[in-house]
C-alpha cells in the first residue's frame, strides 16, 4: 500500500473557546470590548517605583482565583494556570462536552507557555533571605516549571492523551493550536484542549523593559499601543489565558455540537537569523505554508488578525510579509494589541479566541490608535473602525524571539 493511500486527514473544528483577558473575564465582556475598541491597558505605579522605564501593562480586573481552585489545589498552580483552567471551563461549557467524555486516551492537552518568572523569583528570594529551603514546601517545585499548566489541567480534567507544553516565545500558543490540529488531522486524537497563558507581573517583563521595547506613552495608557501606525513607539506587555477546544469534525457532528469554525491550515517557519530582530521572509513562508496546507488561495482570505505588537521594526516586517503574500488586494487587517497589548505566550491563542468571538457576534474588530501608515503599512487595508461584517476566511499570525513563526488559517463559513 502506497504512502498516499495511508494518509489520514480529518477535518478539525472549533467547538469551544474561553479567555481571561484584560478585555474581560467572560466572552460577552470581551466581545463588548472588541466591538467598542475598549482598551485594557493601564499604567502600573509599582513598576515606576521599581525604576521601570515604562509602567504600561494590560490589567485583568475582577478575576477571583478562589472560584476555580481550592487552597489545596492552588498549592501547585500558578495564577496564570488558574486563569487557564477558568478559560478551559468556559470553553468546555460552550462546547457541551461532559467532563467524563474527556477522560480517555483520545483527548489531549497542548498549551503554549515559555516562563514561570514570579514563582522562580519567590522561591529564590525566600531561600536567600531565610537561608532555609525547608520553608518552601513542595508546591514551588511544580509552580516554577514551564509545563505547570498542562500538568495541573491533566490532573483536574483527567485526560489521558497528549499532554505537553510548547515553548517558542510569543508564537508558543499559535504552535500549540497548530500542533493540536495536526494531532486530530492525523487521527491520533479526537479532542485537543489547546491554549496559551502569560503571567502579568513586573518580574516577568523587567528584562524586556531594559531593552527599551515598551511604549512610554504613560499619560494616556489607552492610546499607547499603536500597531502599524507611523508614530508607534513600542509594545505594551499584557497576558492572561486563552483556551480553544479542537475536535474532529466527525466527533463534533456525532454529538450534535455547534461548530464555531474550522482550523483549515497551519504553517510554521523560523527566520534562521537574528535572535531578537525579525525577518519578513519568515512570516511570508509561514503564511504561504498555512494557505497551502488549507488548500486555499490568498483571495479566499478576507481578514488577517495580525501579530503586530506596535514595535517599529516588528510591525514593518509583518507588513512586508503580508504585502508579499497578498500582491494585489489586501484583505482587512487589524492587530488587536492596540486594545489588549502584547499577550506574549498567550498571544496566538488569544487571537483565535478573539476572531472566533467576532465571527460568533457578527463583526470585525478594529486596529485602534492608528493615526496613519508608514511606508510599509500604507499598502495594507488597515481596519480603523469596527466593521459589522464578520471574518470568514482568516489568517492569525504570531511570531517570537528566535525567529519562530506560526500562521493559522481559520474558516468560519462552515
Amino acid at each position: 500500500m502506497g504512502r498516499a493511500e495511508t494518509i489520514i486527514d480529518h477535518r478539525v473544528v472549533i467547538t469551544g473557546i474561553g479567555a481571561i483577558s484584560c478585555l474581560g473575564c467572560d466572552l460577552d465582556t470581551i466581545a463588548d470590548s472588541l466591538y467598542h475598541g475598549r482598551s485594557g491597558i493601564v499604567c502600573d505605579t509599582e513598576r515606576k517605583a521599581l525604576g521601570f522605564r515604562s509602567g504600561l501593562t494590560g490589567a485583568i480586573k475582577g478575576f477571583e482565583p478562589n472560584k476555580y481552585a481550592c487552597r489545596k489545589t492552588r498549592k501547585t498552580m500558578t495564577l496564570y494556570t488558574i486563569q487557564s483552567y477558568a478559560a478551559v471551563l468556559q470553553a468546555l461549557a460552550l462546547s457541551g462536552l461532559a467532563p467524563e467524555s474527556l477522560q480517555n486516551e483520545m483527548t489531549g492537552l497542548l498549551f503554549g507557555s515559555d516562563s514561570s518568572a514570579l514563582d522562580c523569583y519567590e522561591q529564590a528570594s525566600l531561600t536567600a533571605n531565610r537561608k532555609d529551603t525547608g520553608i518552601l514546601g513542595s508546591g514551588y517545585i511544580f509552580k516554577a516549571m514551564t509545563s505547570n499548566i498542562t500538568m495541573n489541567l491533566n490532573v483536574l480534567l483527567k485526560t489521558k492523551g497528549a499532554c505537553w507544553t510548547i515553548s517558542s516565545a510569543c508564537s508558543s500558543s499559535g504552535h500549540a493550536i497548530g500542533q493540536g490540529a495536526d494531532l486530530i488531522r492525523s487521527g491520533r486524537q479526537e479532542i485537543v484542549i489547546c491554549g496559551g497563558a502569560q503571567e502579568i507581573n513586573w518580574q516577568s517583563v523587567c528584562g524586556f523593559d531594559s531593552l527599551n521595547a515598551f511604549s512610554v506613552r504613560e499619560d494616556k495608557p489607552e492610546l499607547a499601543s499603536r500597531p502599524f501606525s507611523h508614530d508607534r513607539d513600542g509594545l505594551v506587555p499584557s497576558g492572561g489565558a486563552a483556551a480553544v477546544i479542537l475536535e474532529s469534525f466527525d466527533s463534533a457532528y456525532r454529538r450534535g455540537a455547534v461548530i464555531l469554525g474550522e482550523i483549515s491550515g497551519y504553517g510554521f517557519s523560523s527566520d534562521g537569523g537574528n535572535i531578537s530582530v525579525p525577518d519578513s521572509d519568515g512570516l511570508f513562508r509561514s503564511m504561504t505554508m498555512a494557505l497551502k496546507n488549507a488548500g486555499m488561495s490568498p483571495e479566499q482570505i478576507d481578514y488577517i488578525c495580525a501579530h503586530a505588537t506596535s514595535t517599529p521594526l516588528g510591525d514593518a516586517e509583518e507588513a512586508k510579509a503580508i504585502n508579499r503574500v497578498f500582491t494585489t488586494d489586501s484583505p482587512r487587517v487589524s492587530s488587536l494589541k492596540g486594545m489588549c497589548g502584547h499577550e506574549l505566550w498567550m498571544a496566538g491563542a488569544g487571537q483565535v479566541v478573539y476572531t472566533t468571538i467576532m465571527a460568533m457576534k457578527g463583526f470585525t474588530a478594529p486596529n485602534i490608535n492608528f493615526t496613519g501608515p508608514d511606508k510599509h503599512s500604507e499598502k495594507l487595508n488597515i481596519l480603523t473602525e469596527t466593521d459589522n461584517y464578520p471574518p470568514v476566511g482568516v489568517i492569525c499570525n504570531s511570531a517570537g524571539f528566535g525567529g519562530t513563526n506560526s500562521s493559522l488559517v481559520i474558516n468560519y463559513a462552515i
